[in-house]
């Protein structure tokens, strides 16, 4: 064998040893290590507190600009030291009941002076109750004499999501939410259900699903419109087992489905859109009405709308920190520099959003101190790239040649301060998903991820403006029946105001 065999050979071998050692990396750090990409060190820990120092005294000339023009005073109370209770005082809009145990033996001539109070924290198990509607029925004496327009009058029946059905809009409600937030699949609540006295089968429960999301479908479409009306969006996605429905109507072999998620970070809602595939079709068709900044992982579809004009791409740095971090396991030389130089830009981040910056705020902050460094990051990569030691098939080689294929995109958030520096927000509210996938495990047919979709929608948006749930769902489902196509975005969940208590809202 000649010597430049022999030194391609040890080439080769070298490269399969780093993948090796790569995959076993990631295999104990899946069993034993931590799930954050947080990486610290001594070198990380003063480098950040250098940054901190000169952040503060960005925040010190802020306090002394307002000191020049605003003259505070105050009085300084004398701090007392509290005590630490026993335990947590129960919440005062709980319902309290009263037990009274009186001393035995006769109280006669005794003179109460107080009593001693203990709290007991108990709980009522779900309950199901019969709502009857009882409508009187009233007859116009004059009619058996003469002709009357109404000689039998009764109240019309209020619009229900299903007419002549059983379930209240409440406990349509609540089979939603145990199955798309607690992540309870339906045959387990069924079990539930059975436990404290009441037998309902599947299919009854499936046909209330489907008539609960048909009626809700006009208000899911209303809501992505309005989703993609905005400037600037967030996109992921994550697959779904979807089983496939034979023409017999018999089930047949799971495939891969897709729920694309996109994220609205400036008025914090979500929207999921689920289909068999995830070619560039499909987030083409989602889009086709999207004008702003799209913010991605290094998913290649995406990449063709960066040459539209109406849209601009963005880059998402955690997938960028995530390859480093992976790659300190078998080169910390290389990839810790360039891990500790992102946790400086995030070091910003976090600075900006504890204080409550602006978007312009942002903006000059990024300009002053991130620019410096995302400069001496590109200037690392661009070294490491020319590194004629660093493989590109080792996990530092393909580190680096996605952080550079990314790296246009990535840049842009330097210059507008409404952009985050990641896409960690929808990745976040894919995590529901993620749990119940766990638990319900696949969706039963195309069209059953479909209406998953509509309602992982609708209360994860609900969630991220404080509300209800329960209450959420409950009430528009109610409403649904009577609000006209104009006014569905007034039961969107960033304009949804809750109604006056009423009777009618139990049915």
């Amino acid at each position: 064998m000649t010597k430049a065999k022999l030194i391609a050979e040890n080439k080769d071998l070298k490269l399969l040893l780093q993948q090796k050692e790569l995959i076993i990396a990631q295999l104990q750090k899946m069993i034993f290590g931590p799930t954050s990409e947080r990486y610290t060190s001594e070198e990380a820990q003063t480098i950040q507190m250098s940054l901190f120092a000169d952040l503060e005294a960005i925040k010190l000339k802020e306090q002394q600009a307002e000191e020049e023009t605003i003259n505070v005073s105050y009085e300084r109370k004398k701090t007392v030291k509290k005590q630490q209770p026993n335990r947590i005082p129960l919440p005062d809009h709980l319902p309290r009941i009263d037990v009274v145990l009186k001393p035995e033996g006769d109280l006669t001539g005794l003179v109460k002076i107080g009593e001693e109070v203990t709290e007991i924290l108990d709980i009522i198990p779900p309950v199901f109750q019969v709502i009857r509607l009882v409508r009187p029925k009233y007859a116009d004496p004059l009619a058996k004499t003469e002709e009357v327009v109404q000689p039998i009058r009764i109240a019309p029946m209020p619009d229900r999501v299903i007419d002549r059905g059983i379930p209240s809009a409440r406990l349509l409600a609540y089979i939603l939410i145990c199955k798309f937030v607690d992540h309870l699949p339906y045959y387990r609540q069924i079990q539930i259900f059975k436990r404290i006295g009441l037998s309902i089968k599947s299919n009854t429960i499936n046909g209330w699903i489907a008539k609960t999301c048909t009626l809700i479908k006009p208000l899911y479409d209303a809501f992505c419109k309005y989703i993609f009306s905005q400037n600037y969006l967030e996109a992921d996605e994550s697959t779904v087992k979807v089983l496939r429905v034979k023409k017999n109507g018999k089930k047949g072999k799971a495939h891969t489905g897709y729920y694309w998620v996109y994220y609205d970070p400036i008025n914090n809602q979500v929207a999921f859109i689920f289909d068999p595939g995830r070619g560039r079709k499909y987030a083409a068709n989602h889009l086709k009405d999207f004008k702003g900044s799209l913010q991605t992982d290094g998913l290649s579809v995406y990449d063709a709308f960066d040459k539209l004009d109406y849209i601009t791409l963005i880059a998402c740095m955690a997938h960028i920190r995530r390859k480093f971090v992976e790659a300190i396991a078998n080169d910390k030389k290389r990839a810790e520099p360039i891990v500790l130089l992102i946790r400086q830009l995030y070091a910003i981040e976090d600075y900006a959003r504890e204080n409550k910056y602006t978007h312009q705020q942002r903006l000059e902050l990024r300009q002053a101190k991130a620019v410096p460094i995302m400069e001496k990051l590109k200037e690392k990569l661009d070294d490491l790239h020319n590194d004629p030691q660093v493989l590109p098939g080792s996990a530092i080689g393909k580190a680096v040649h996605y952080a550079l294929g990314r790296w246009k995109y990535q840049q842009r958030y330097l210059h507008d301060g409404k952009l985050e520096i990641d896409n960690n927000l929808v990745e976040n509210a894919i995590r529901a998903l993620a749990l119940g996938r766990k638990n319900w495990l696949f969706a039963g047919s195309e069209q059953g991820a479909r209406w998953g979709a509509m309602i992982y929608t609708l209360v994860g948006s609900a969630l991220r403006h404080n509300l209800n749930p329960l209450d959420y769902i409950s009430d528009i489902l109610r409403r649904l029946p009577d609000t006209k196509m104009d006014q569905l975005h007034t039961l969107f969940p960033v304009n949804w105001e809750k109604r006056p208590k009423s009777d009618l809202d139990l049915i």
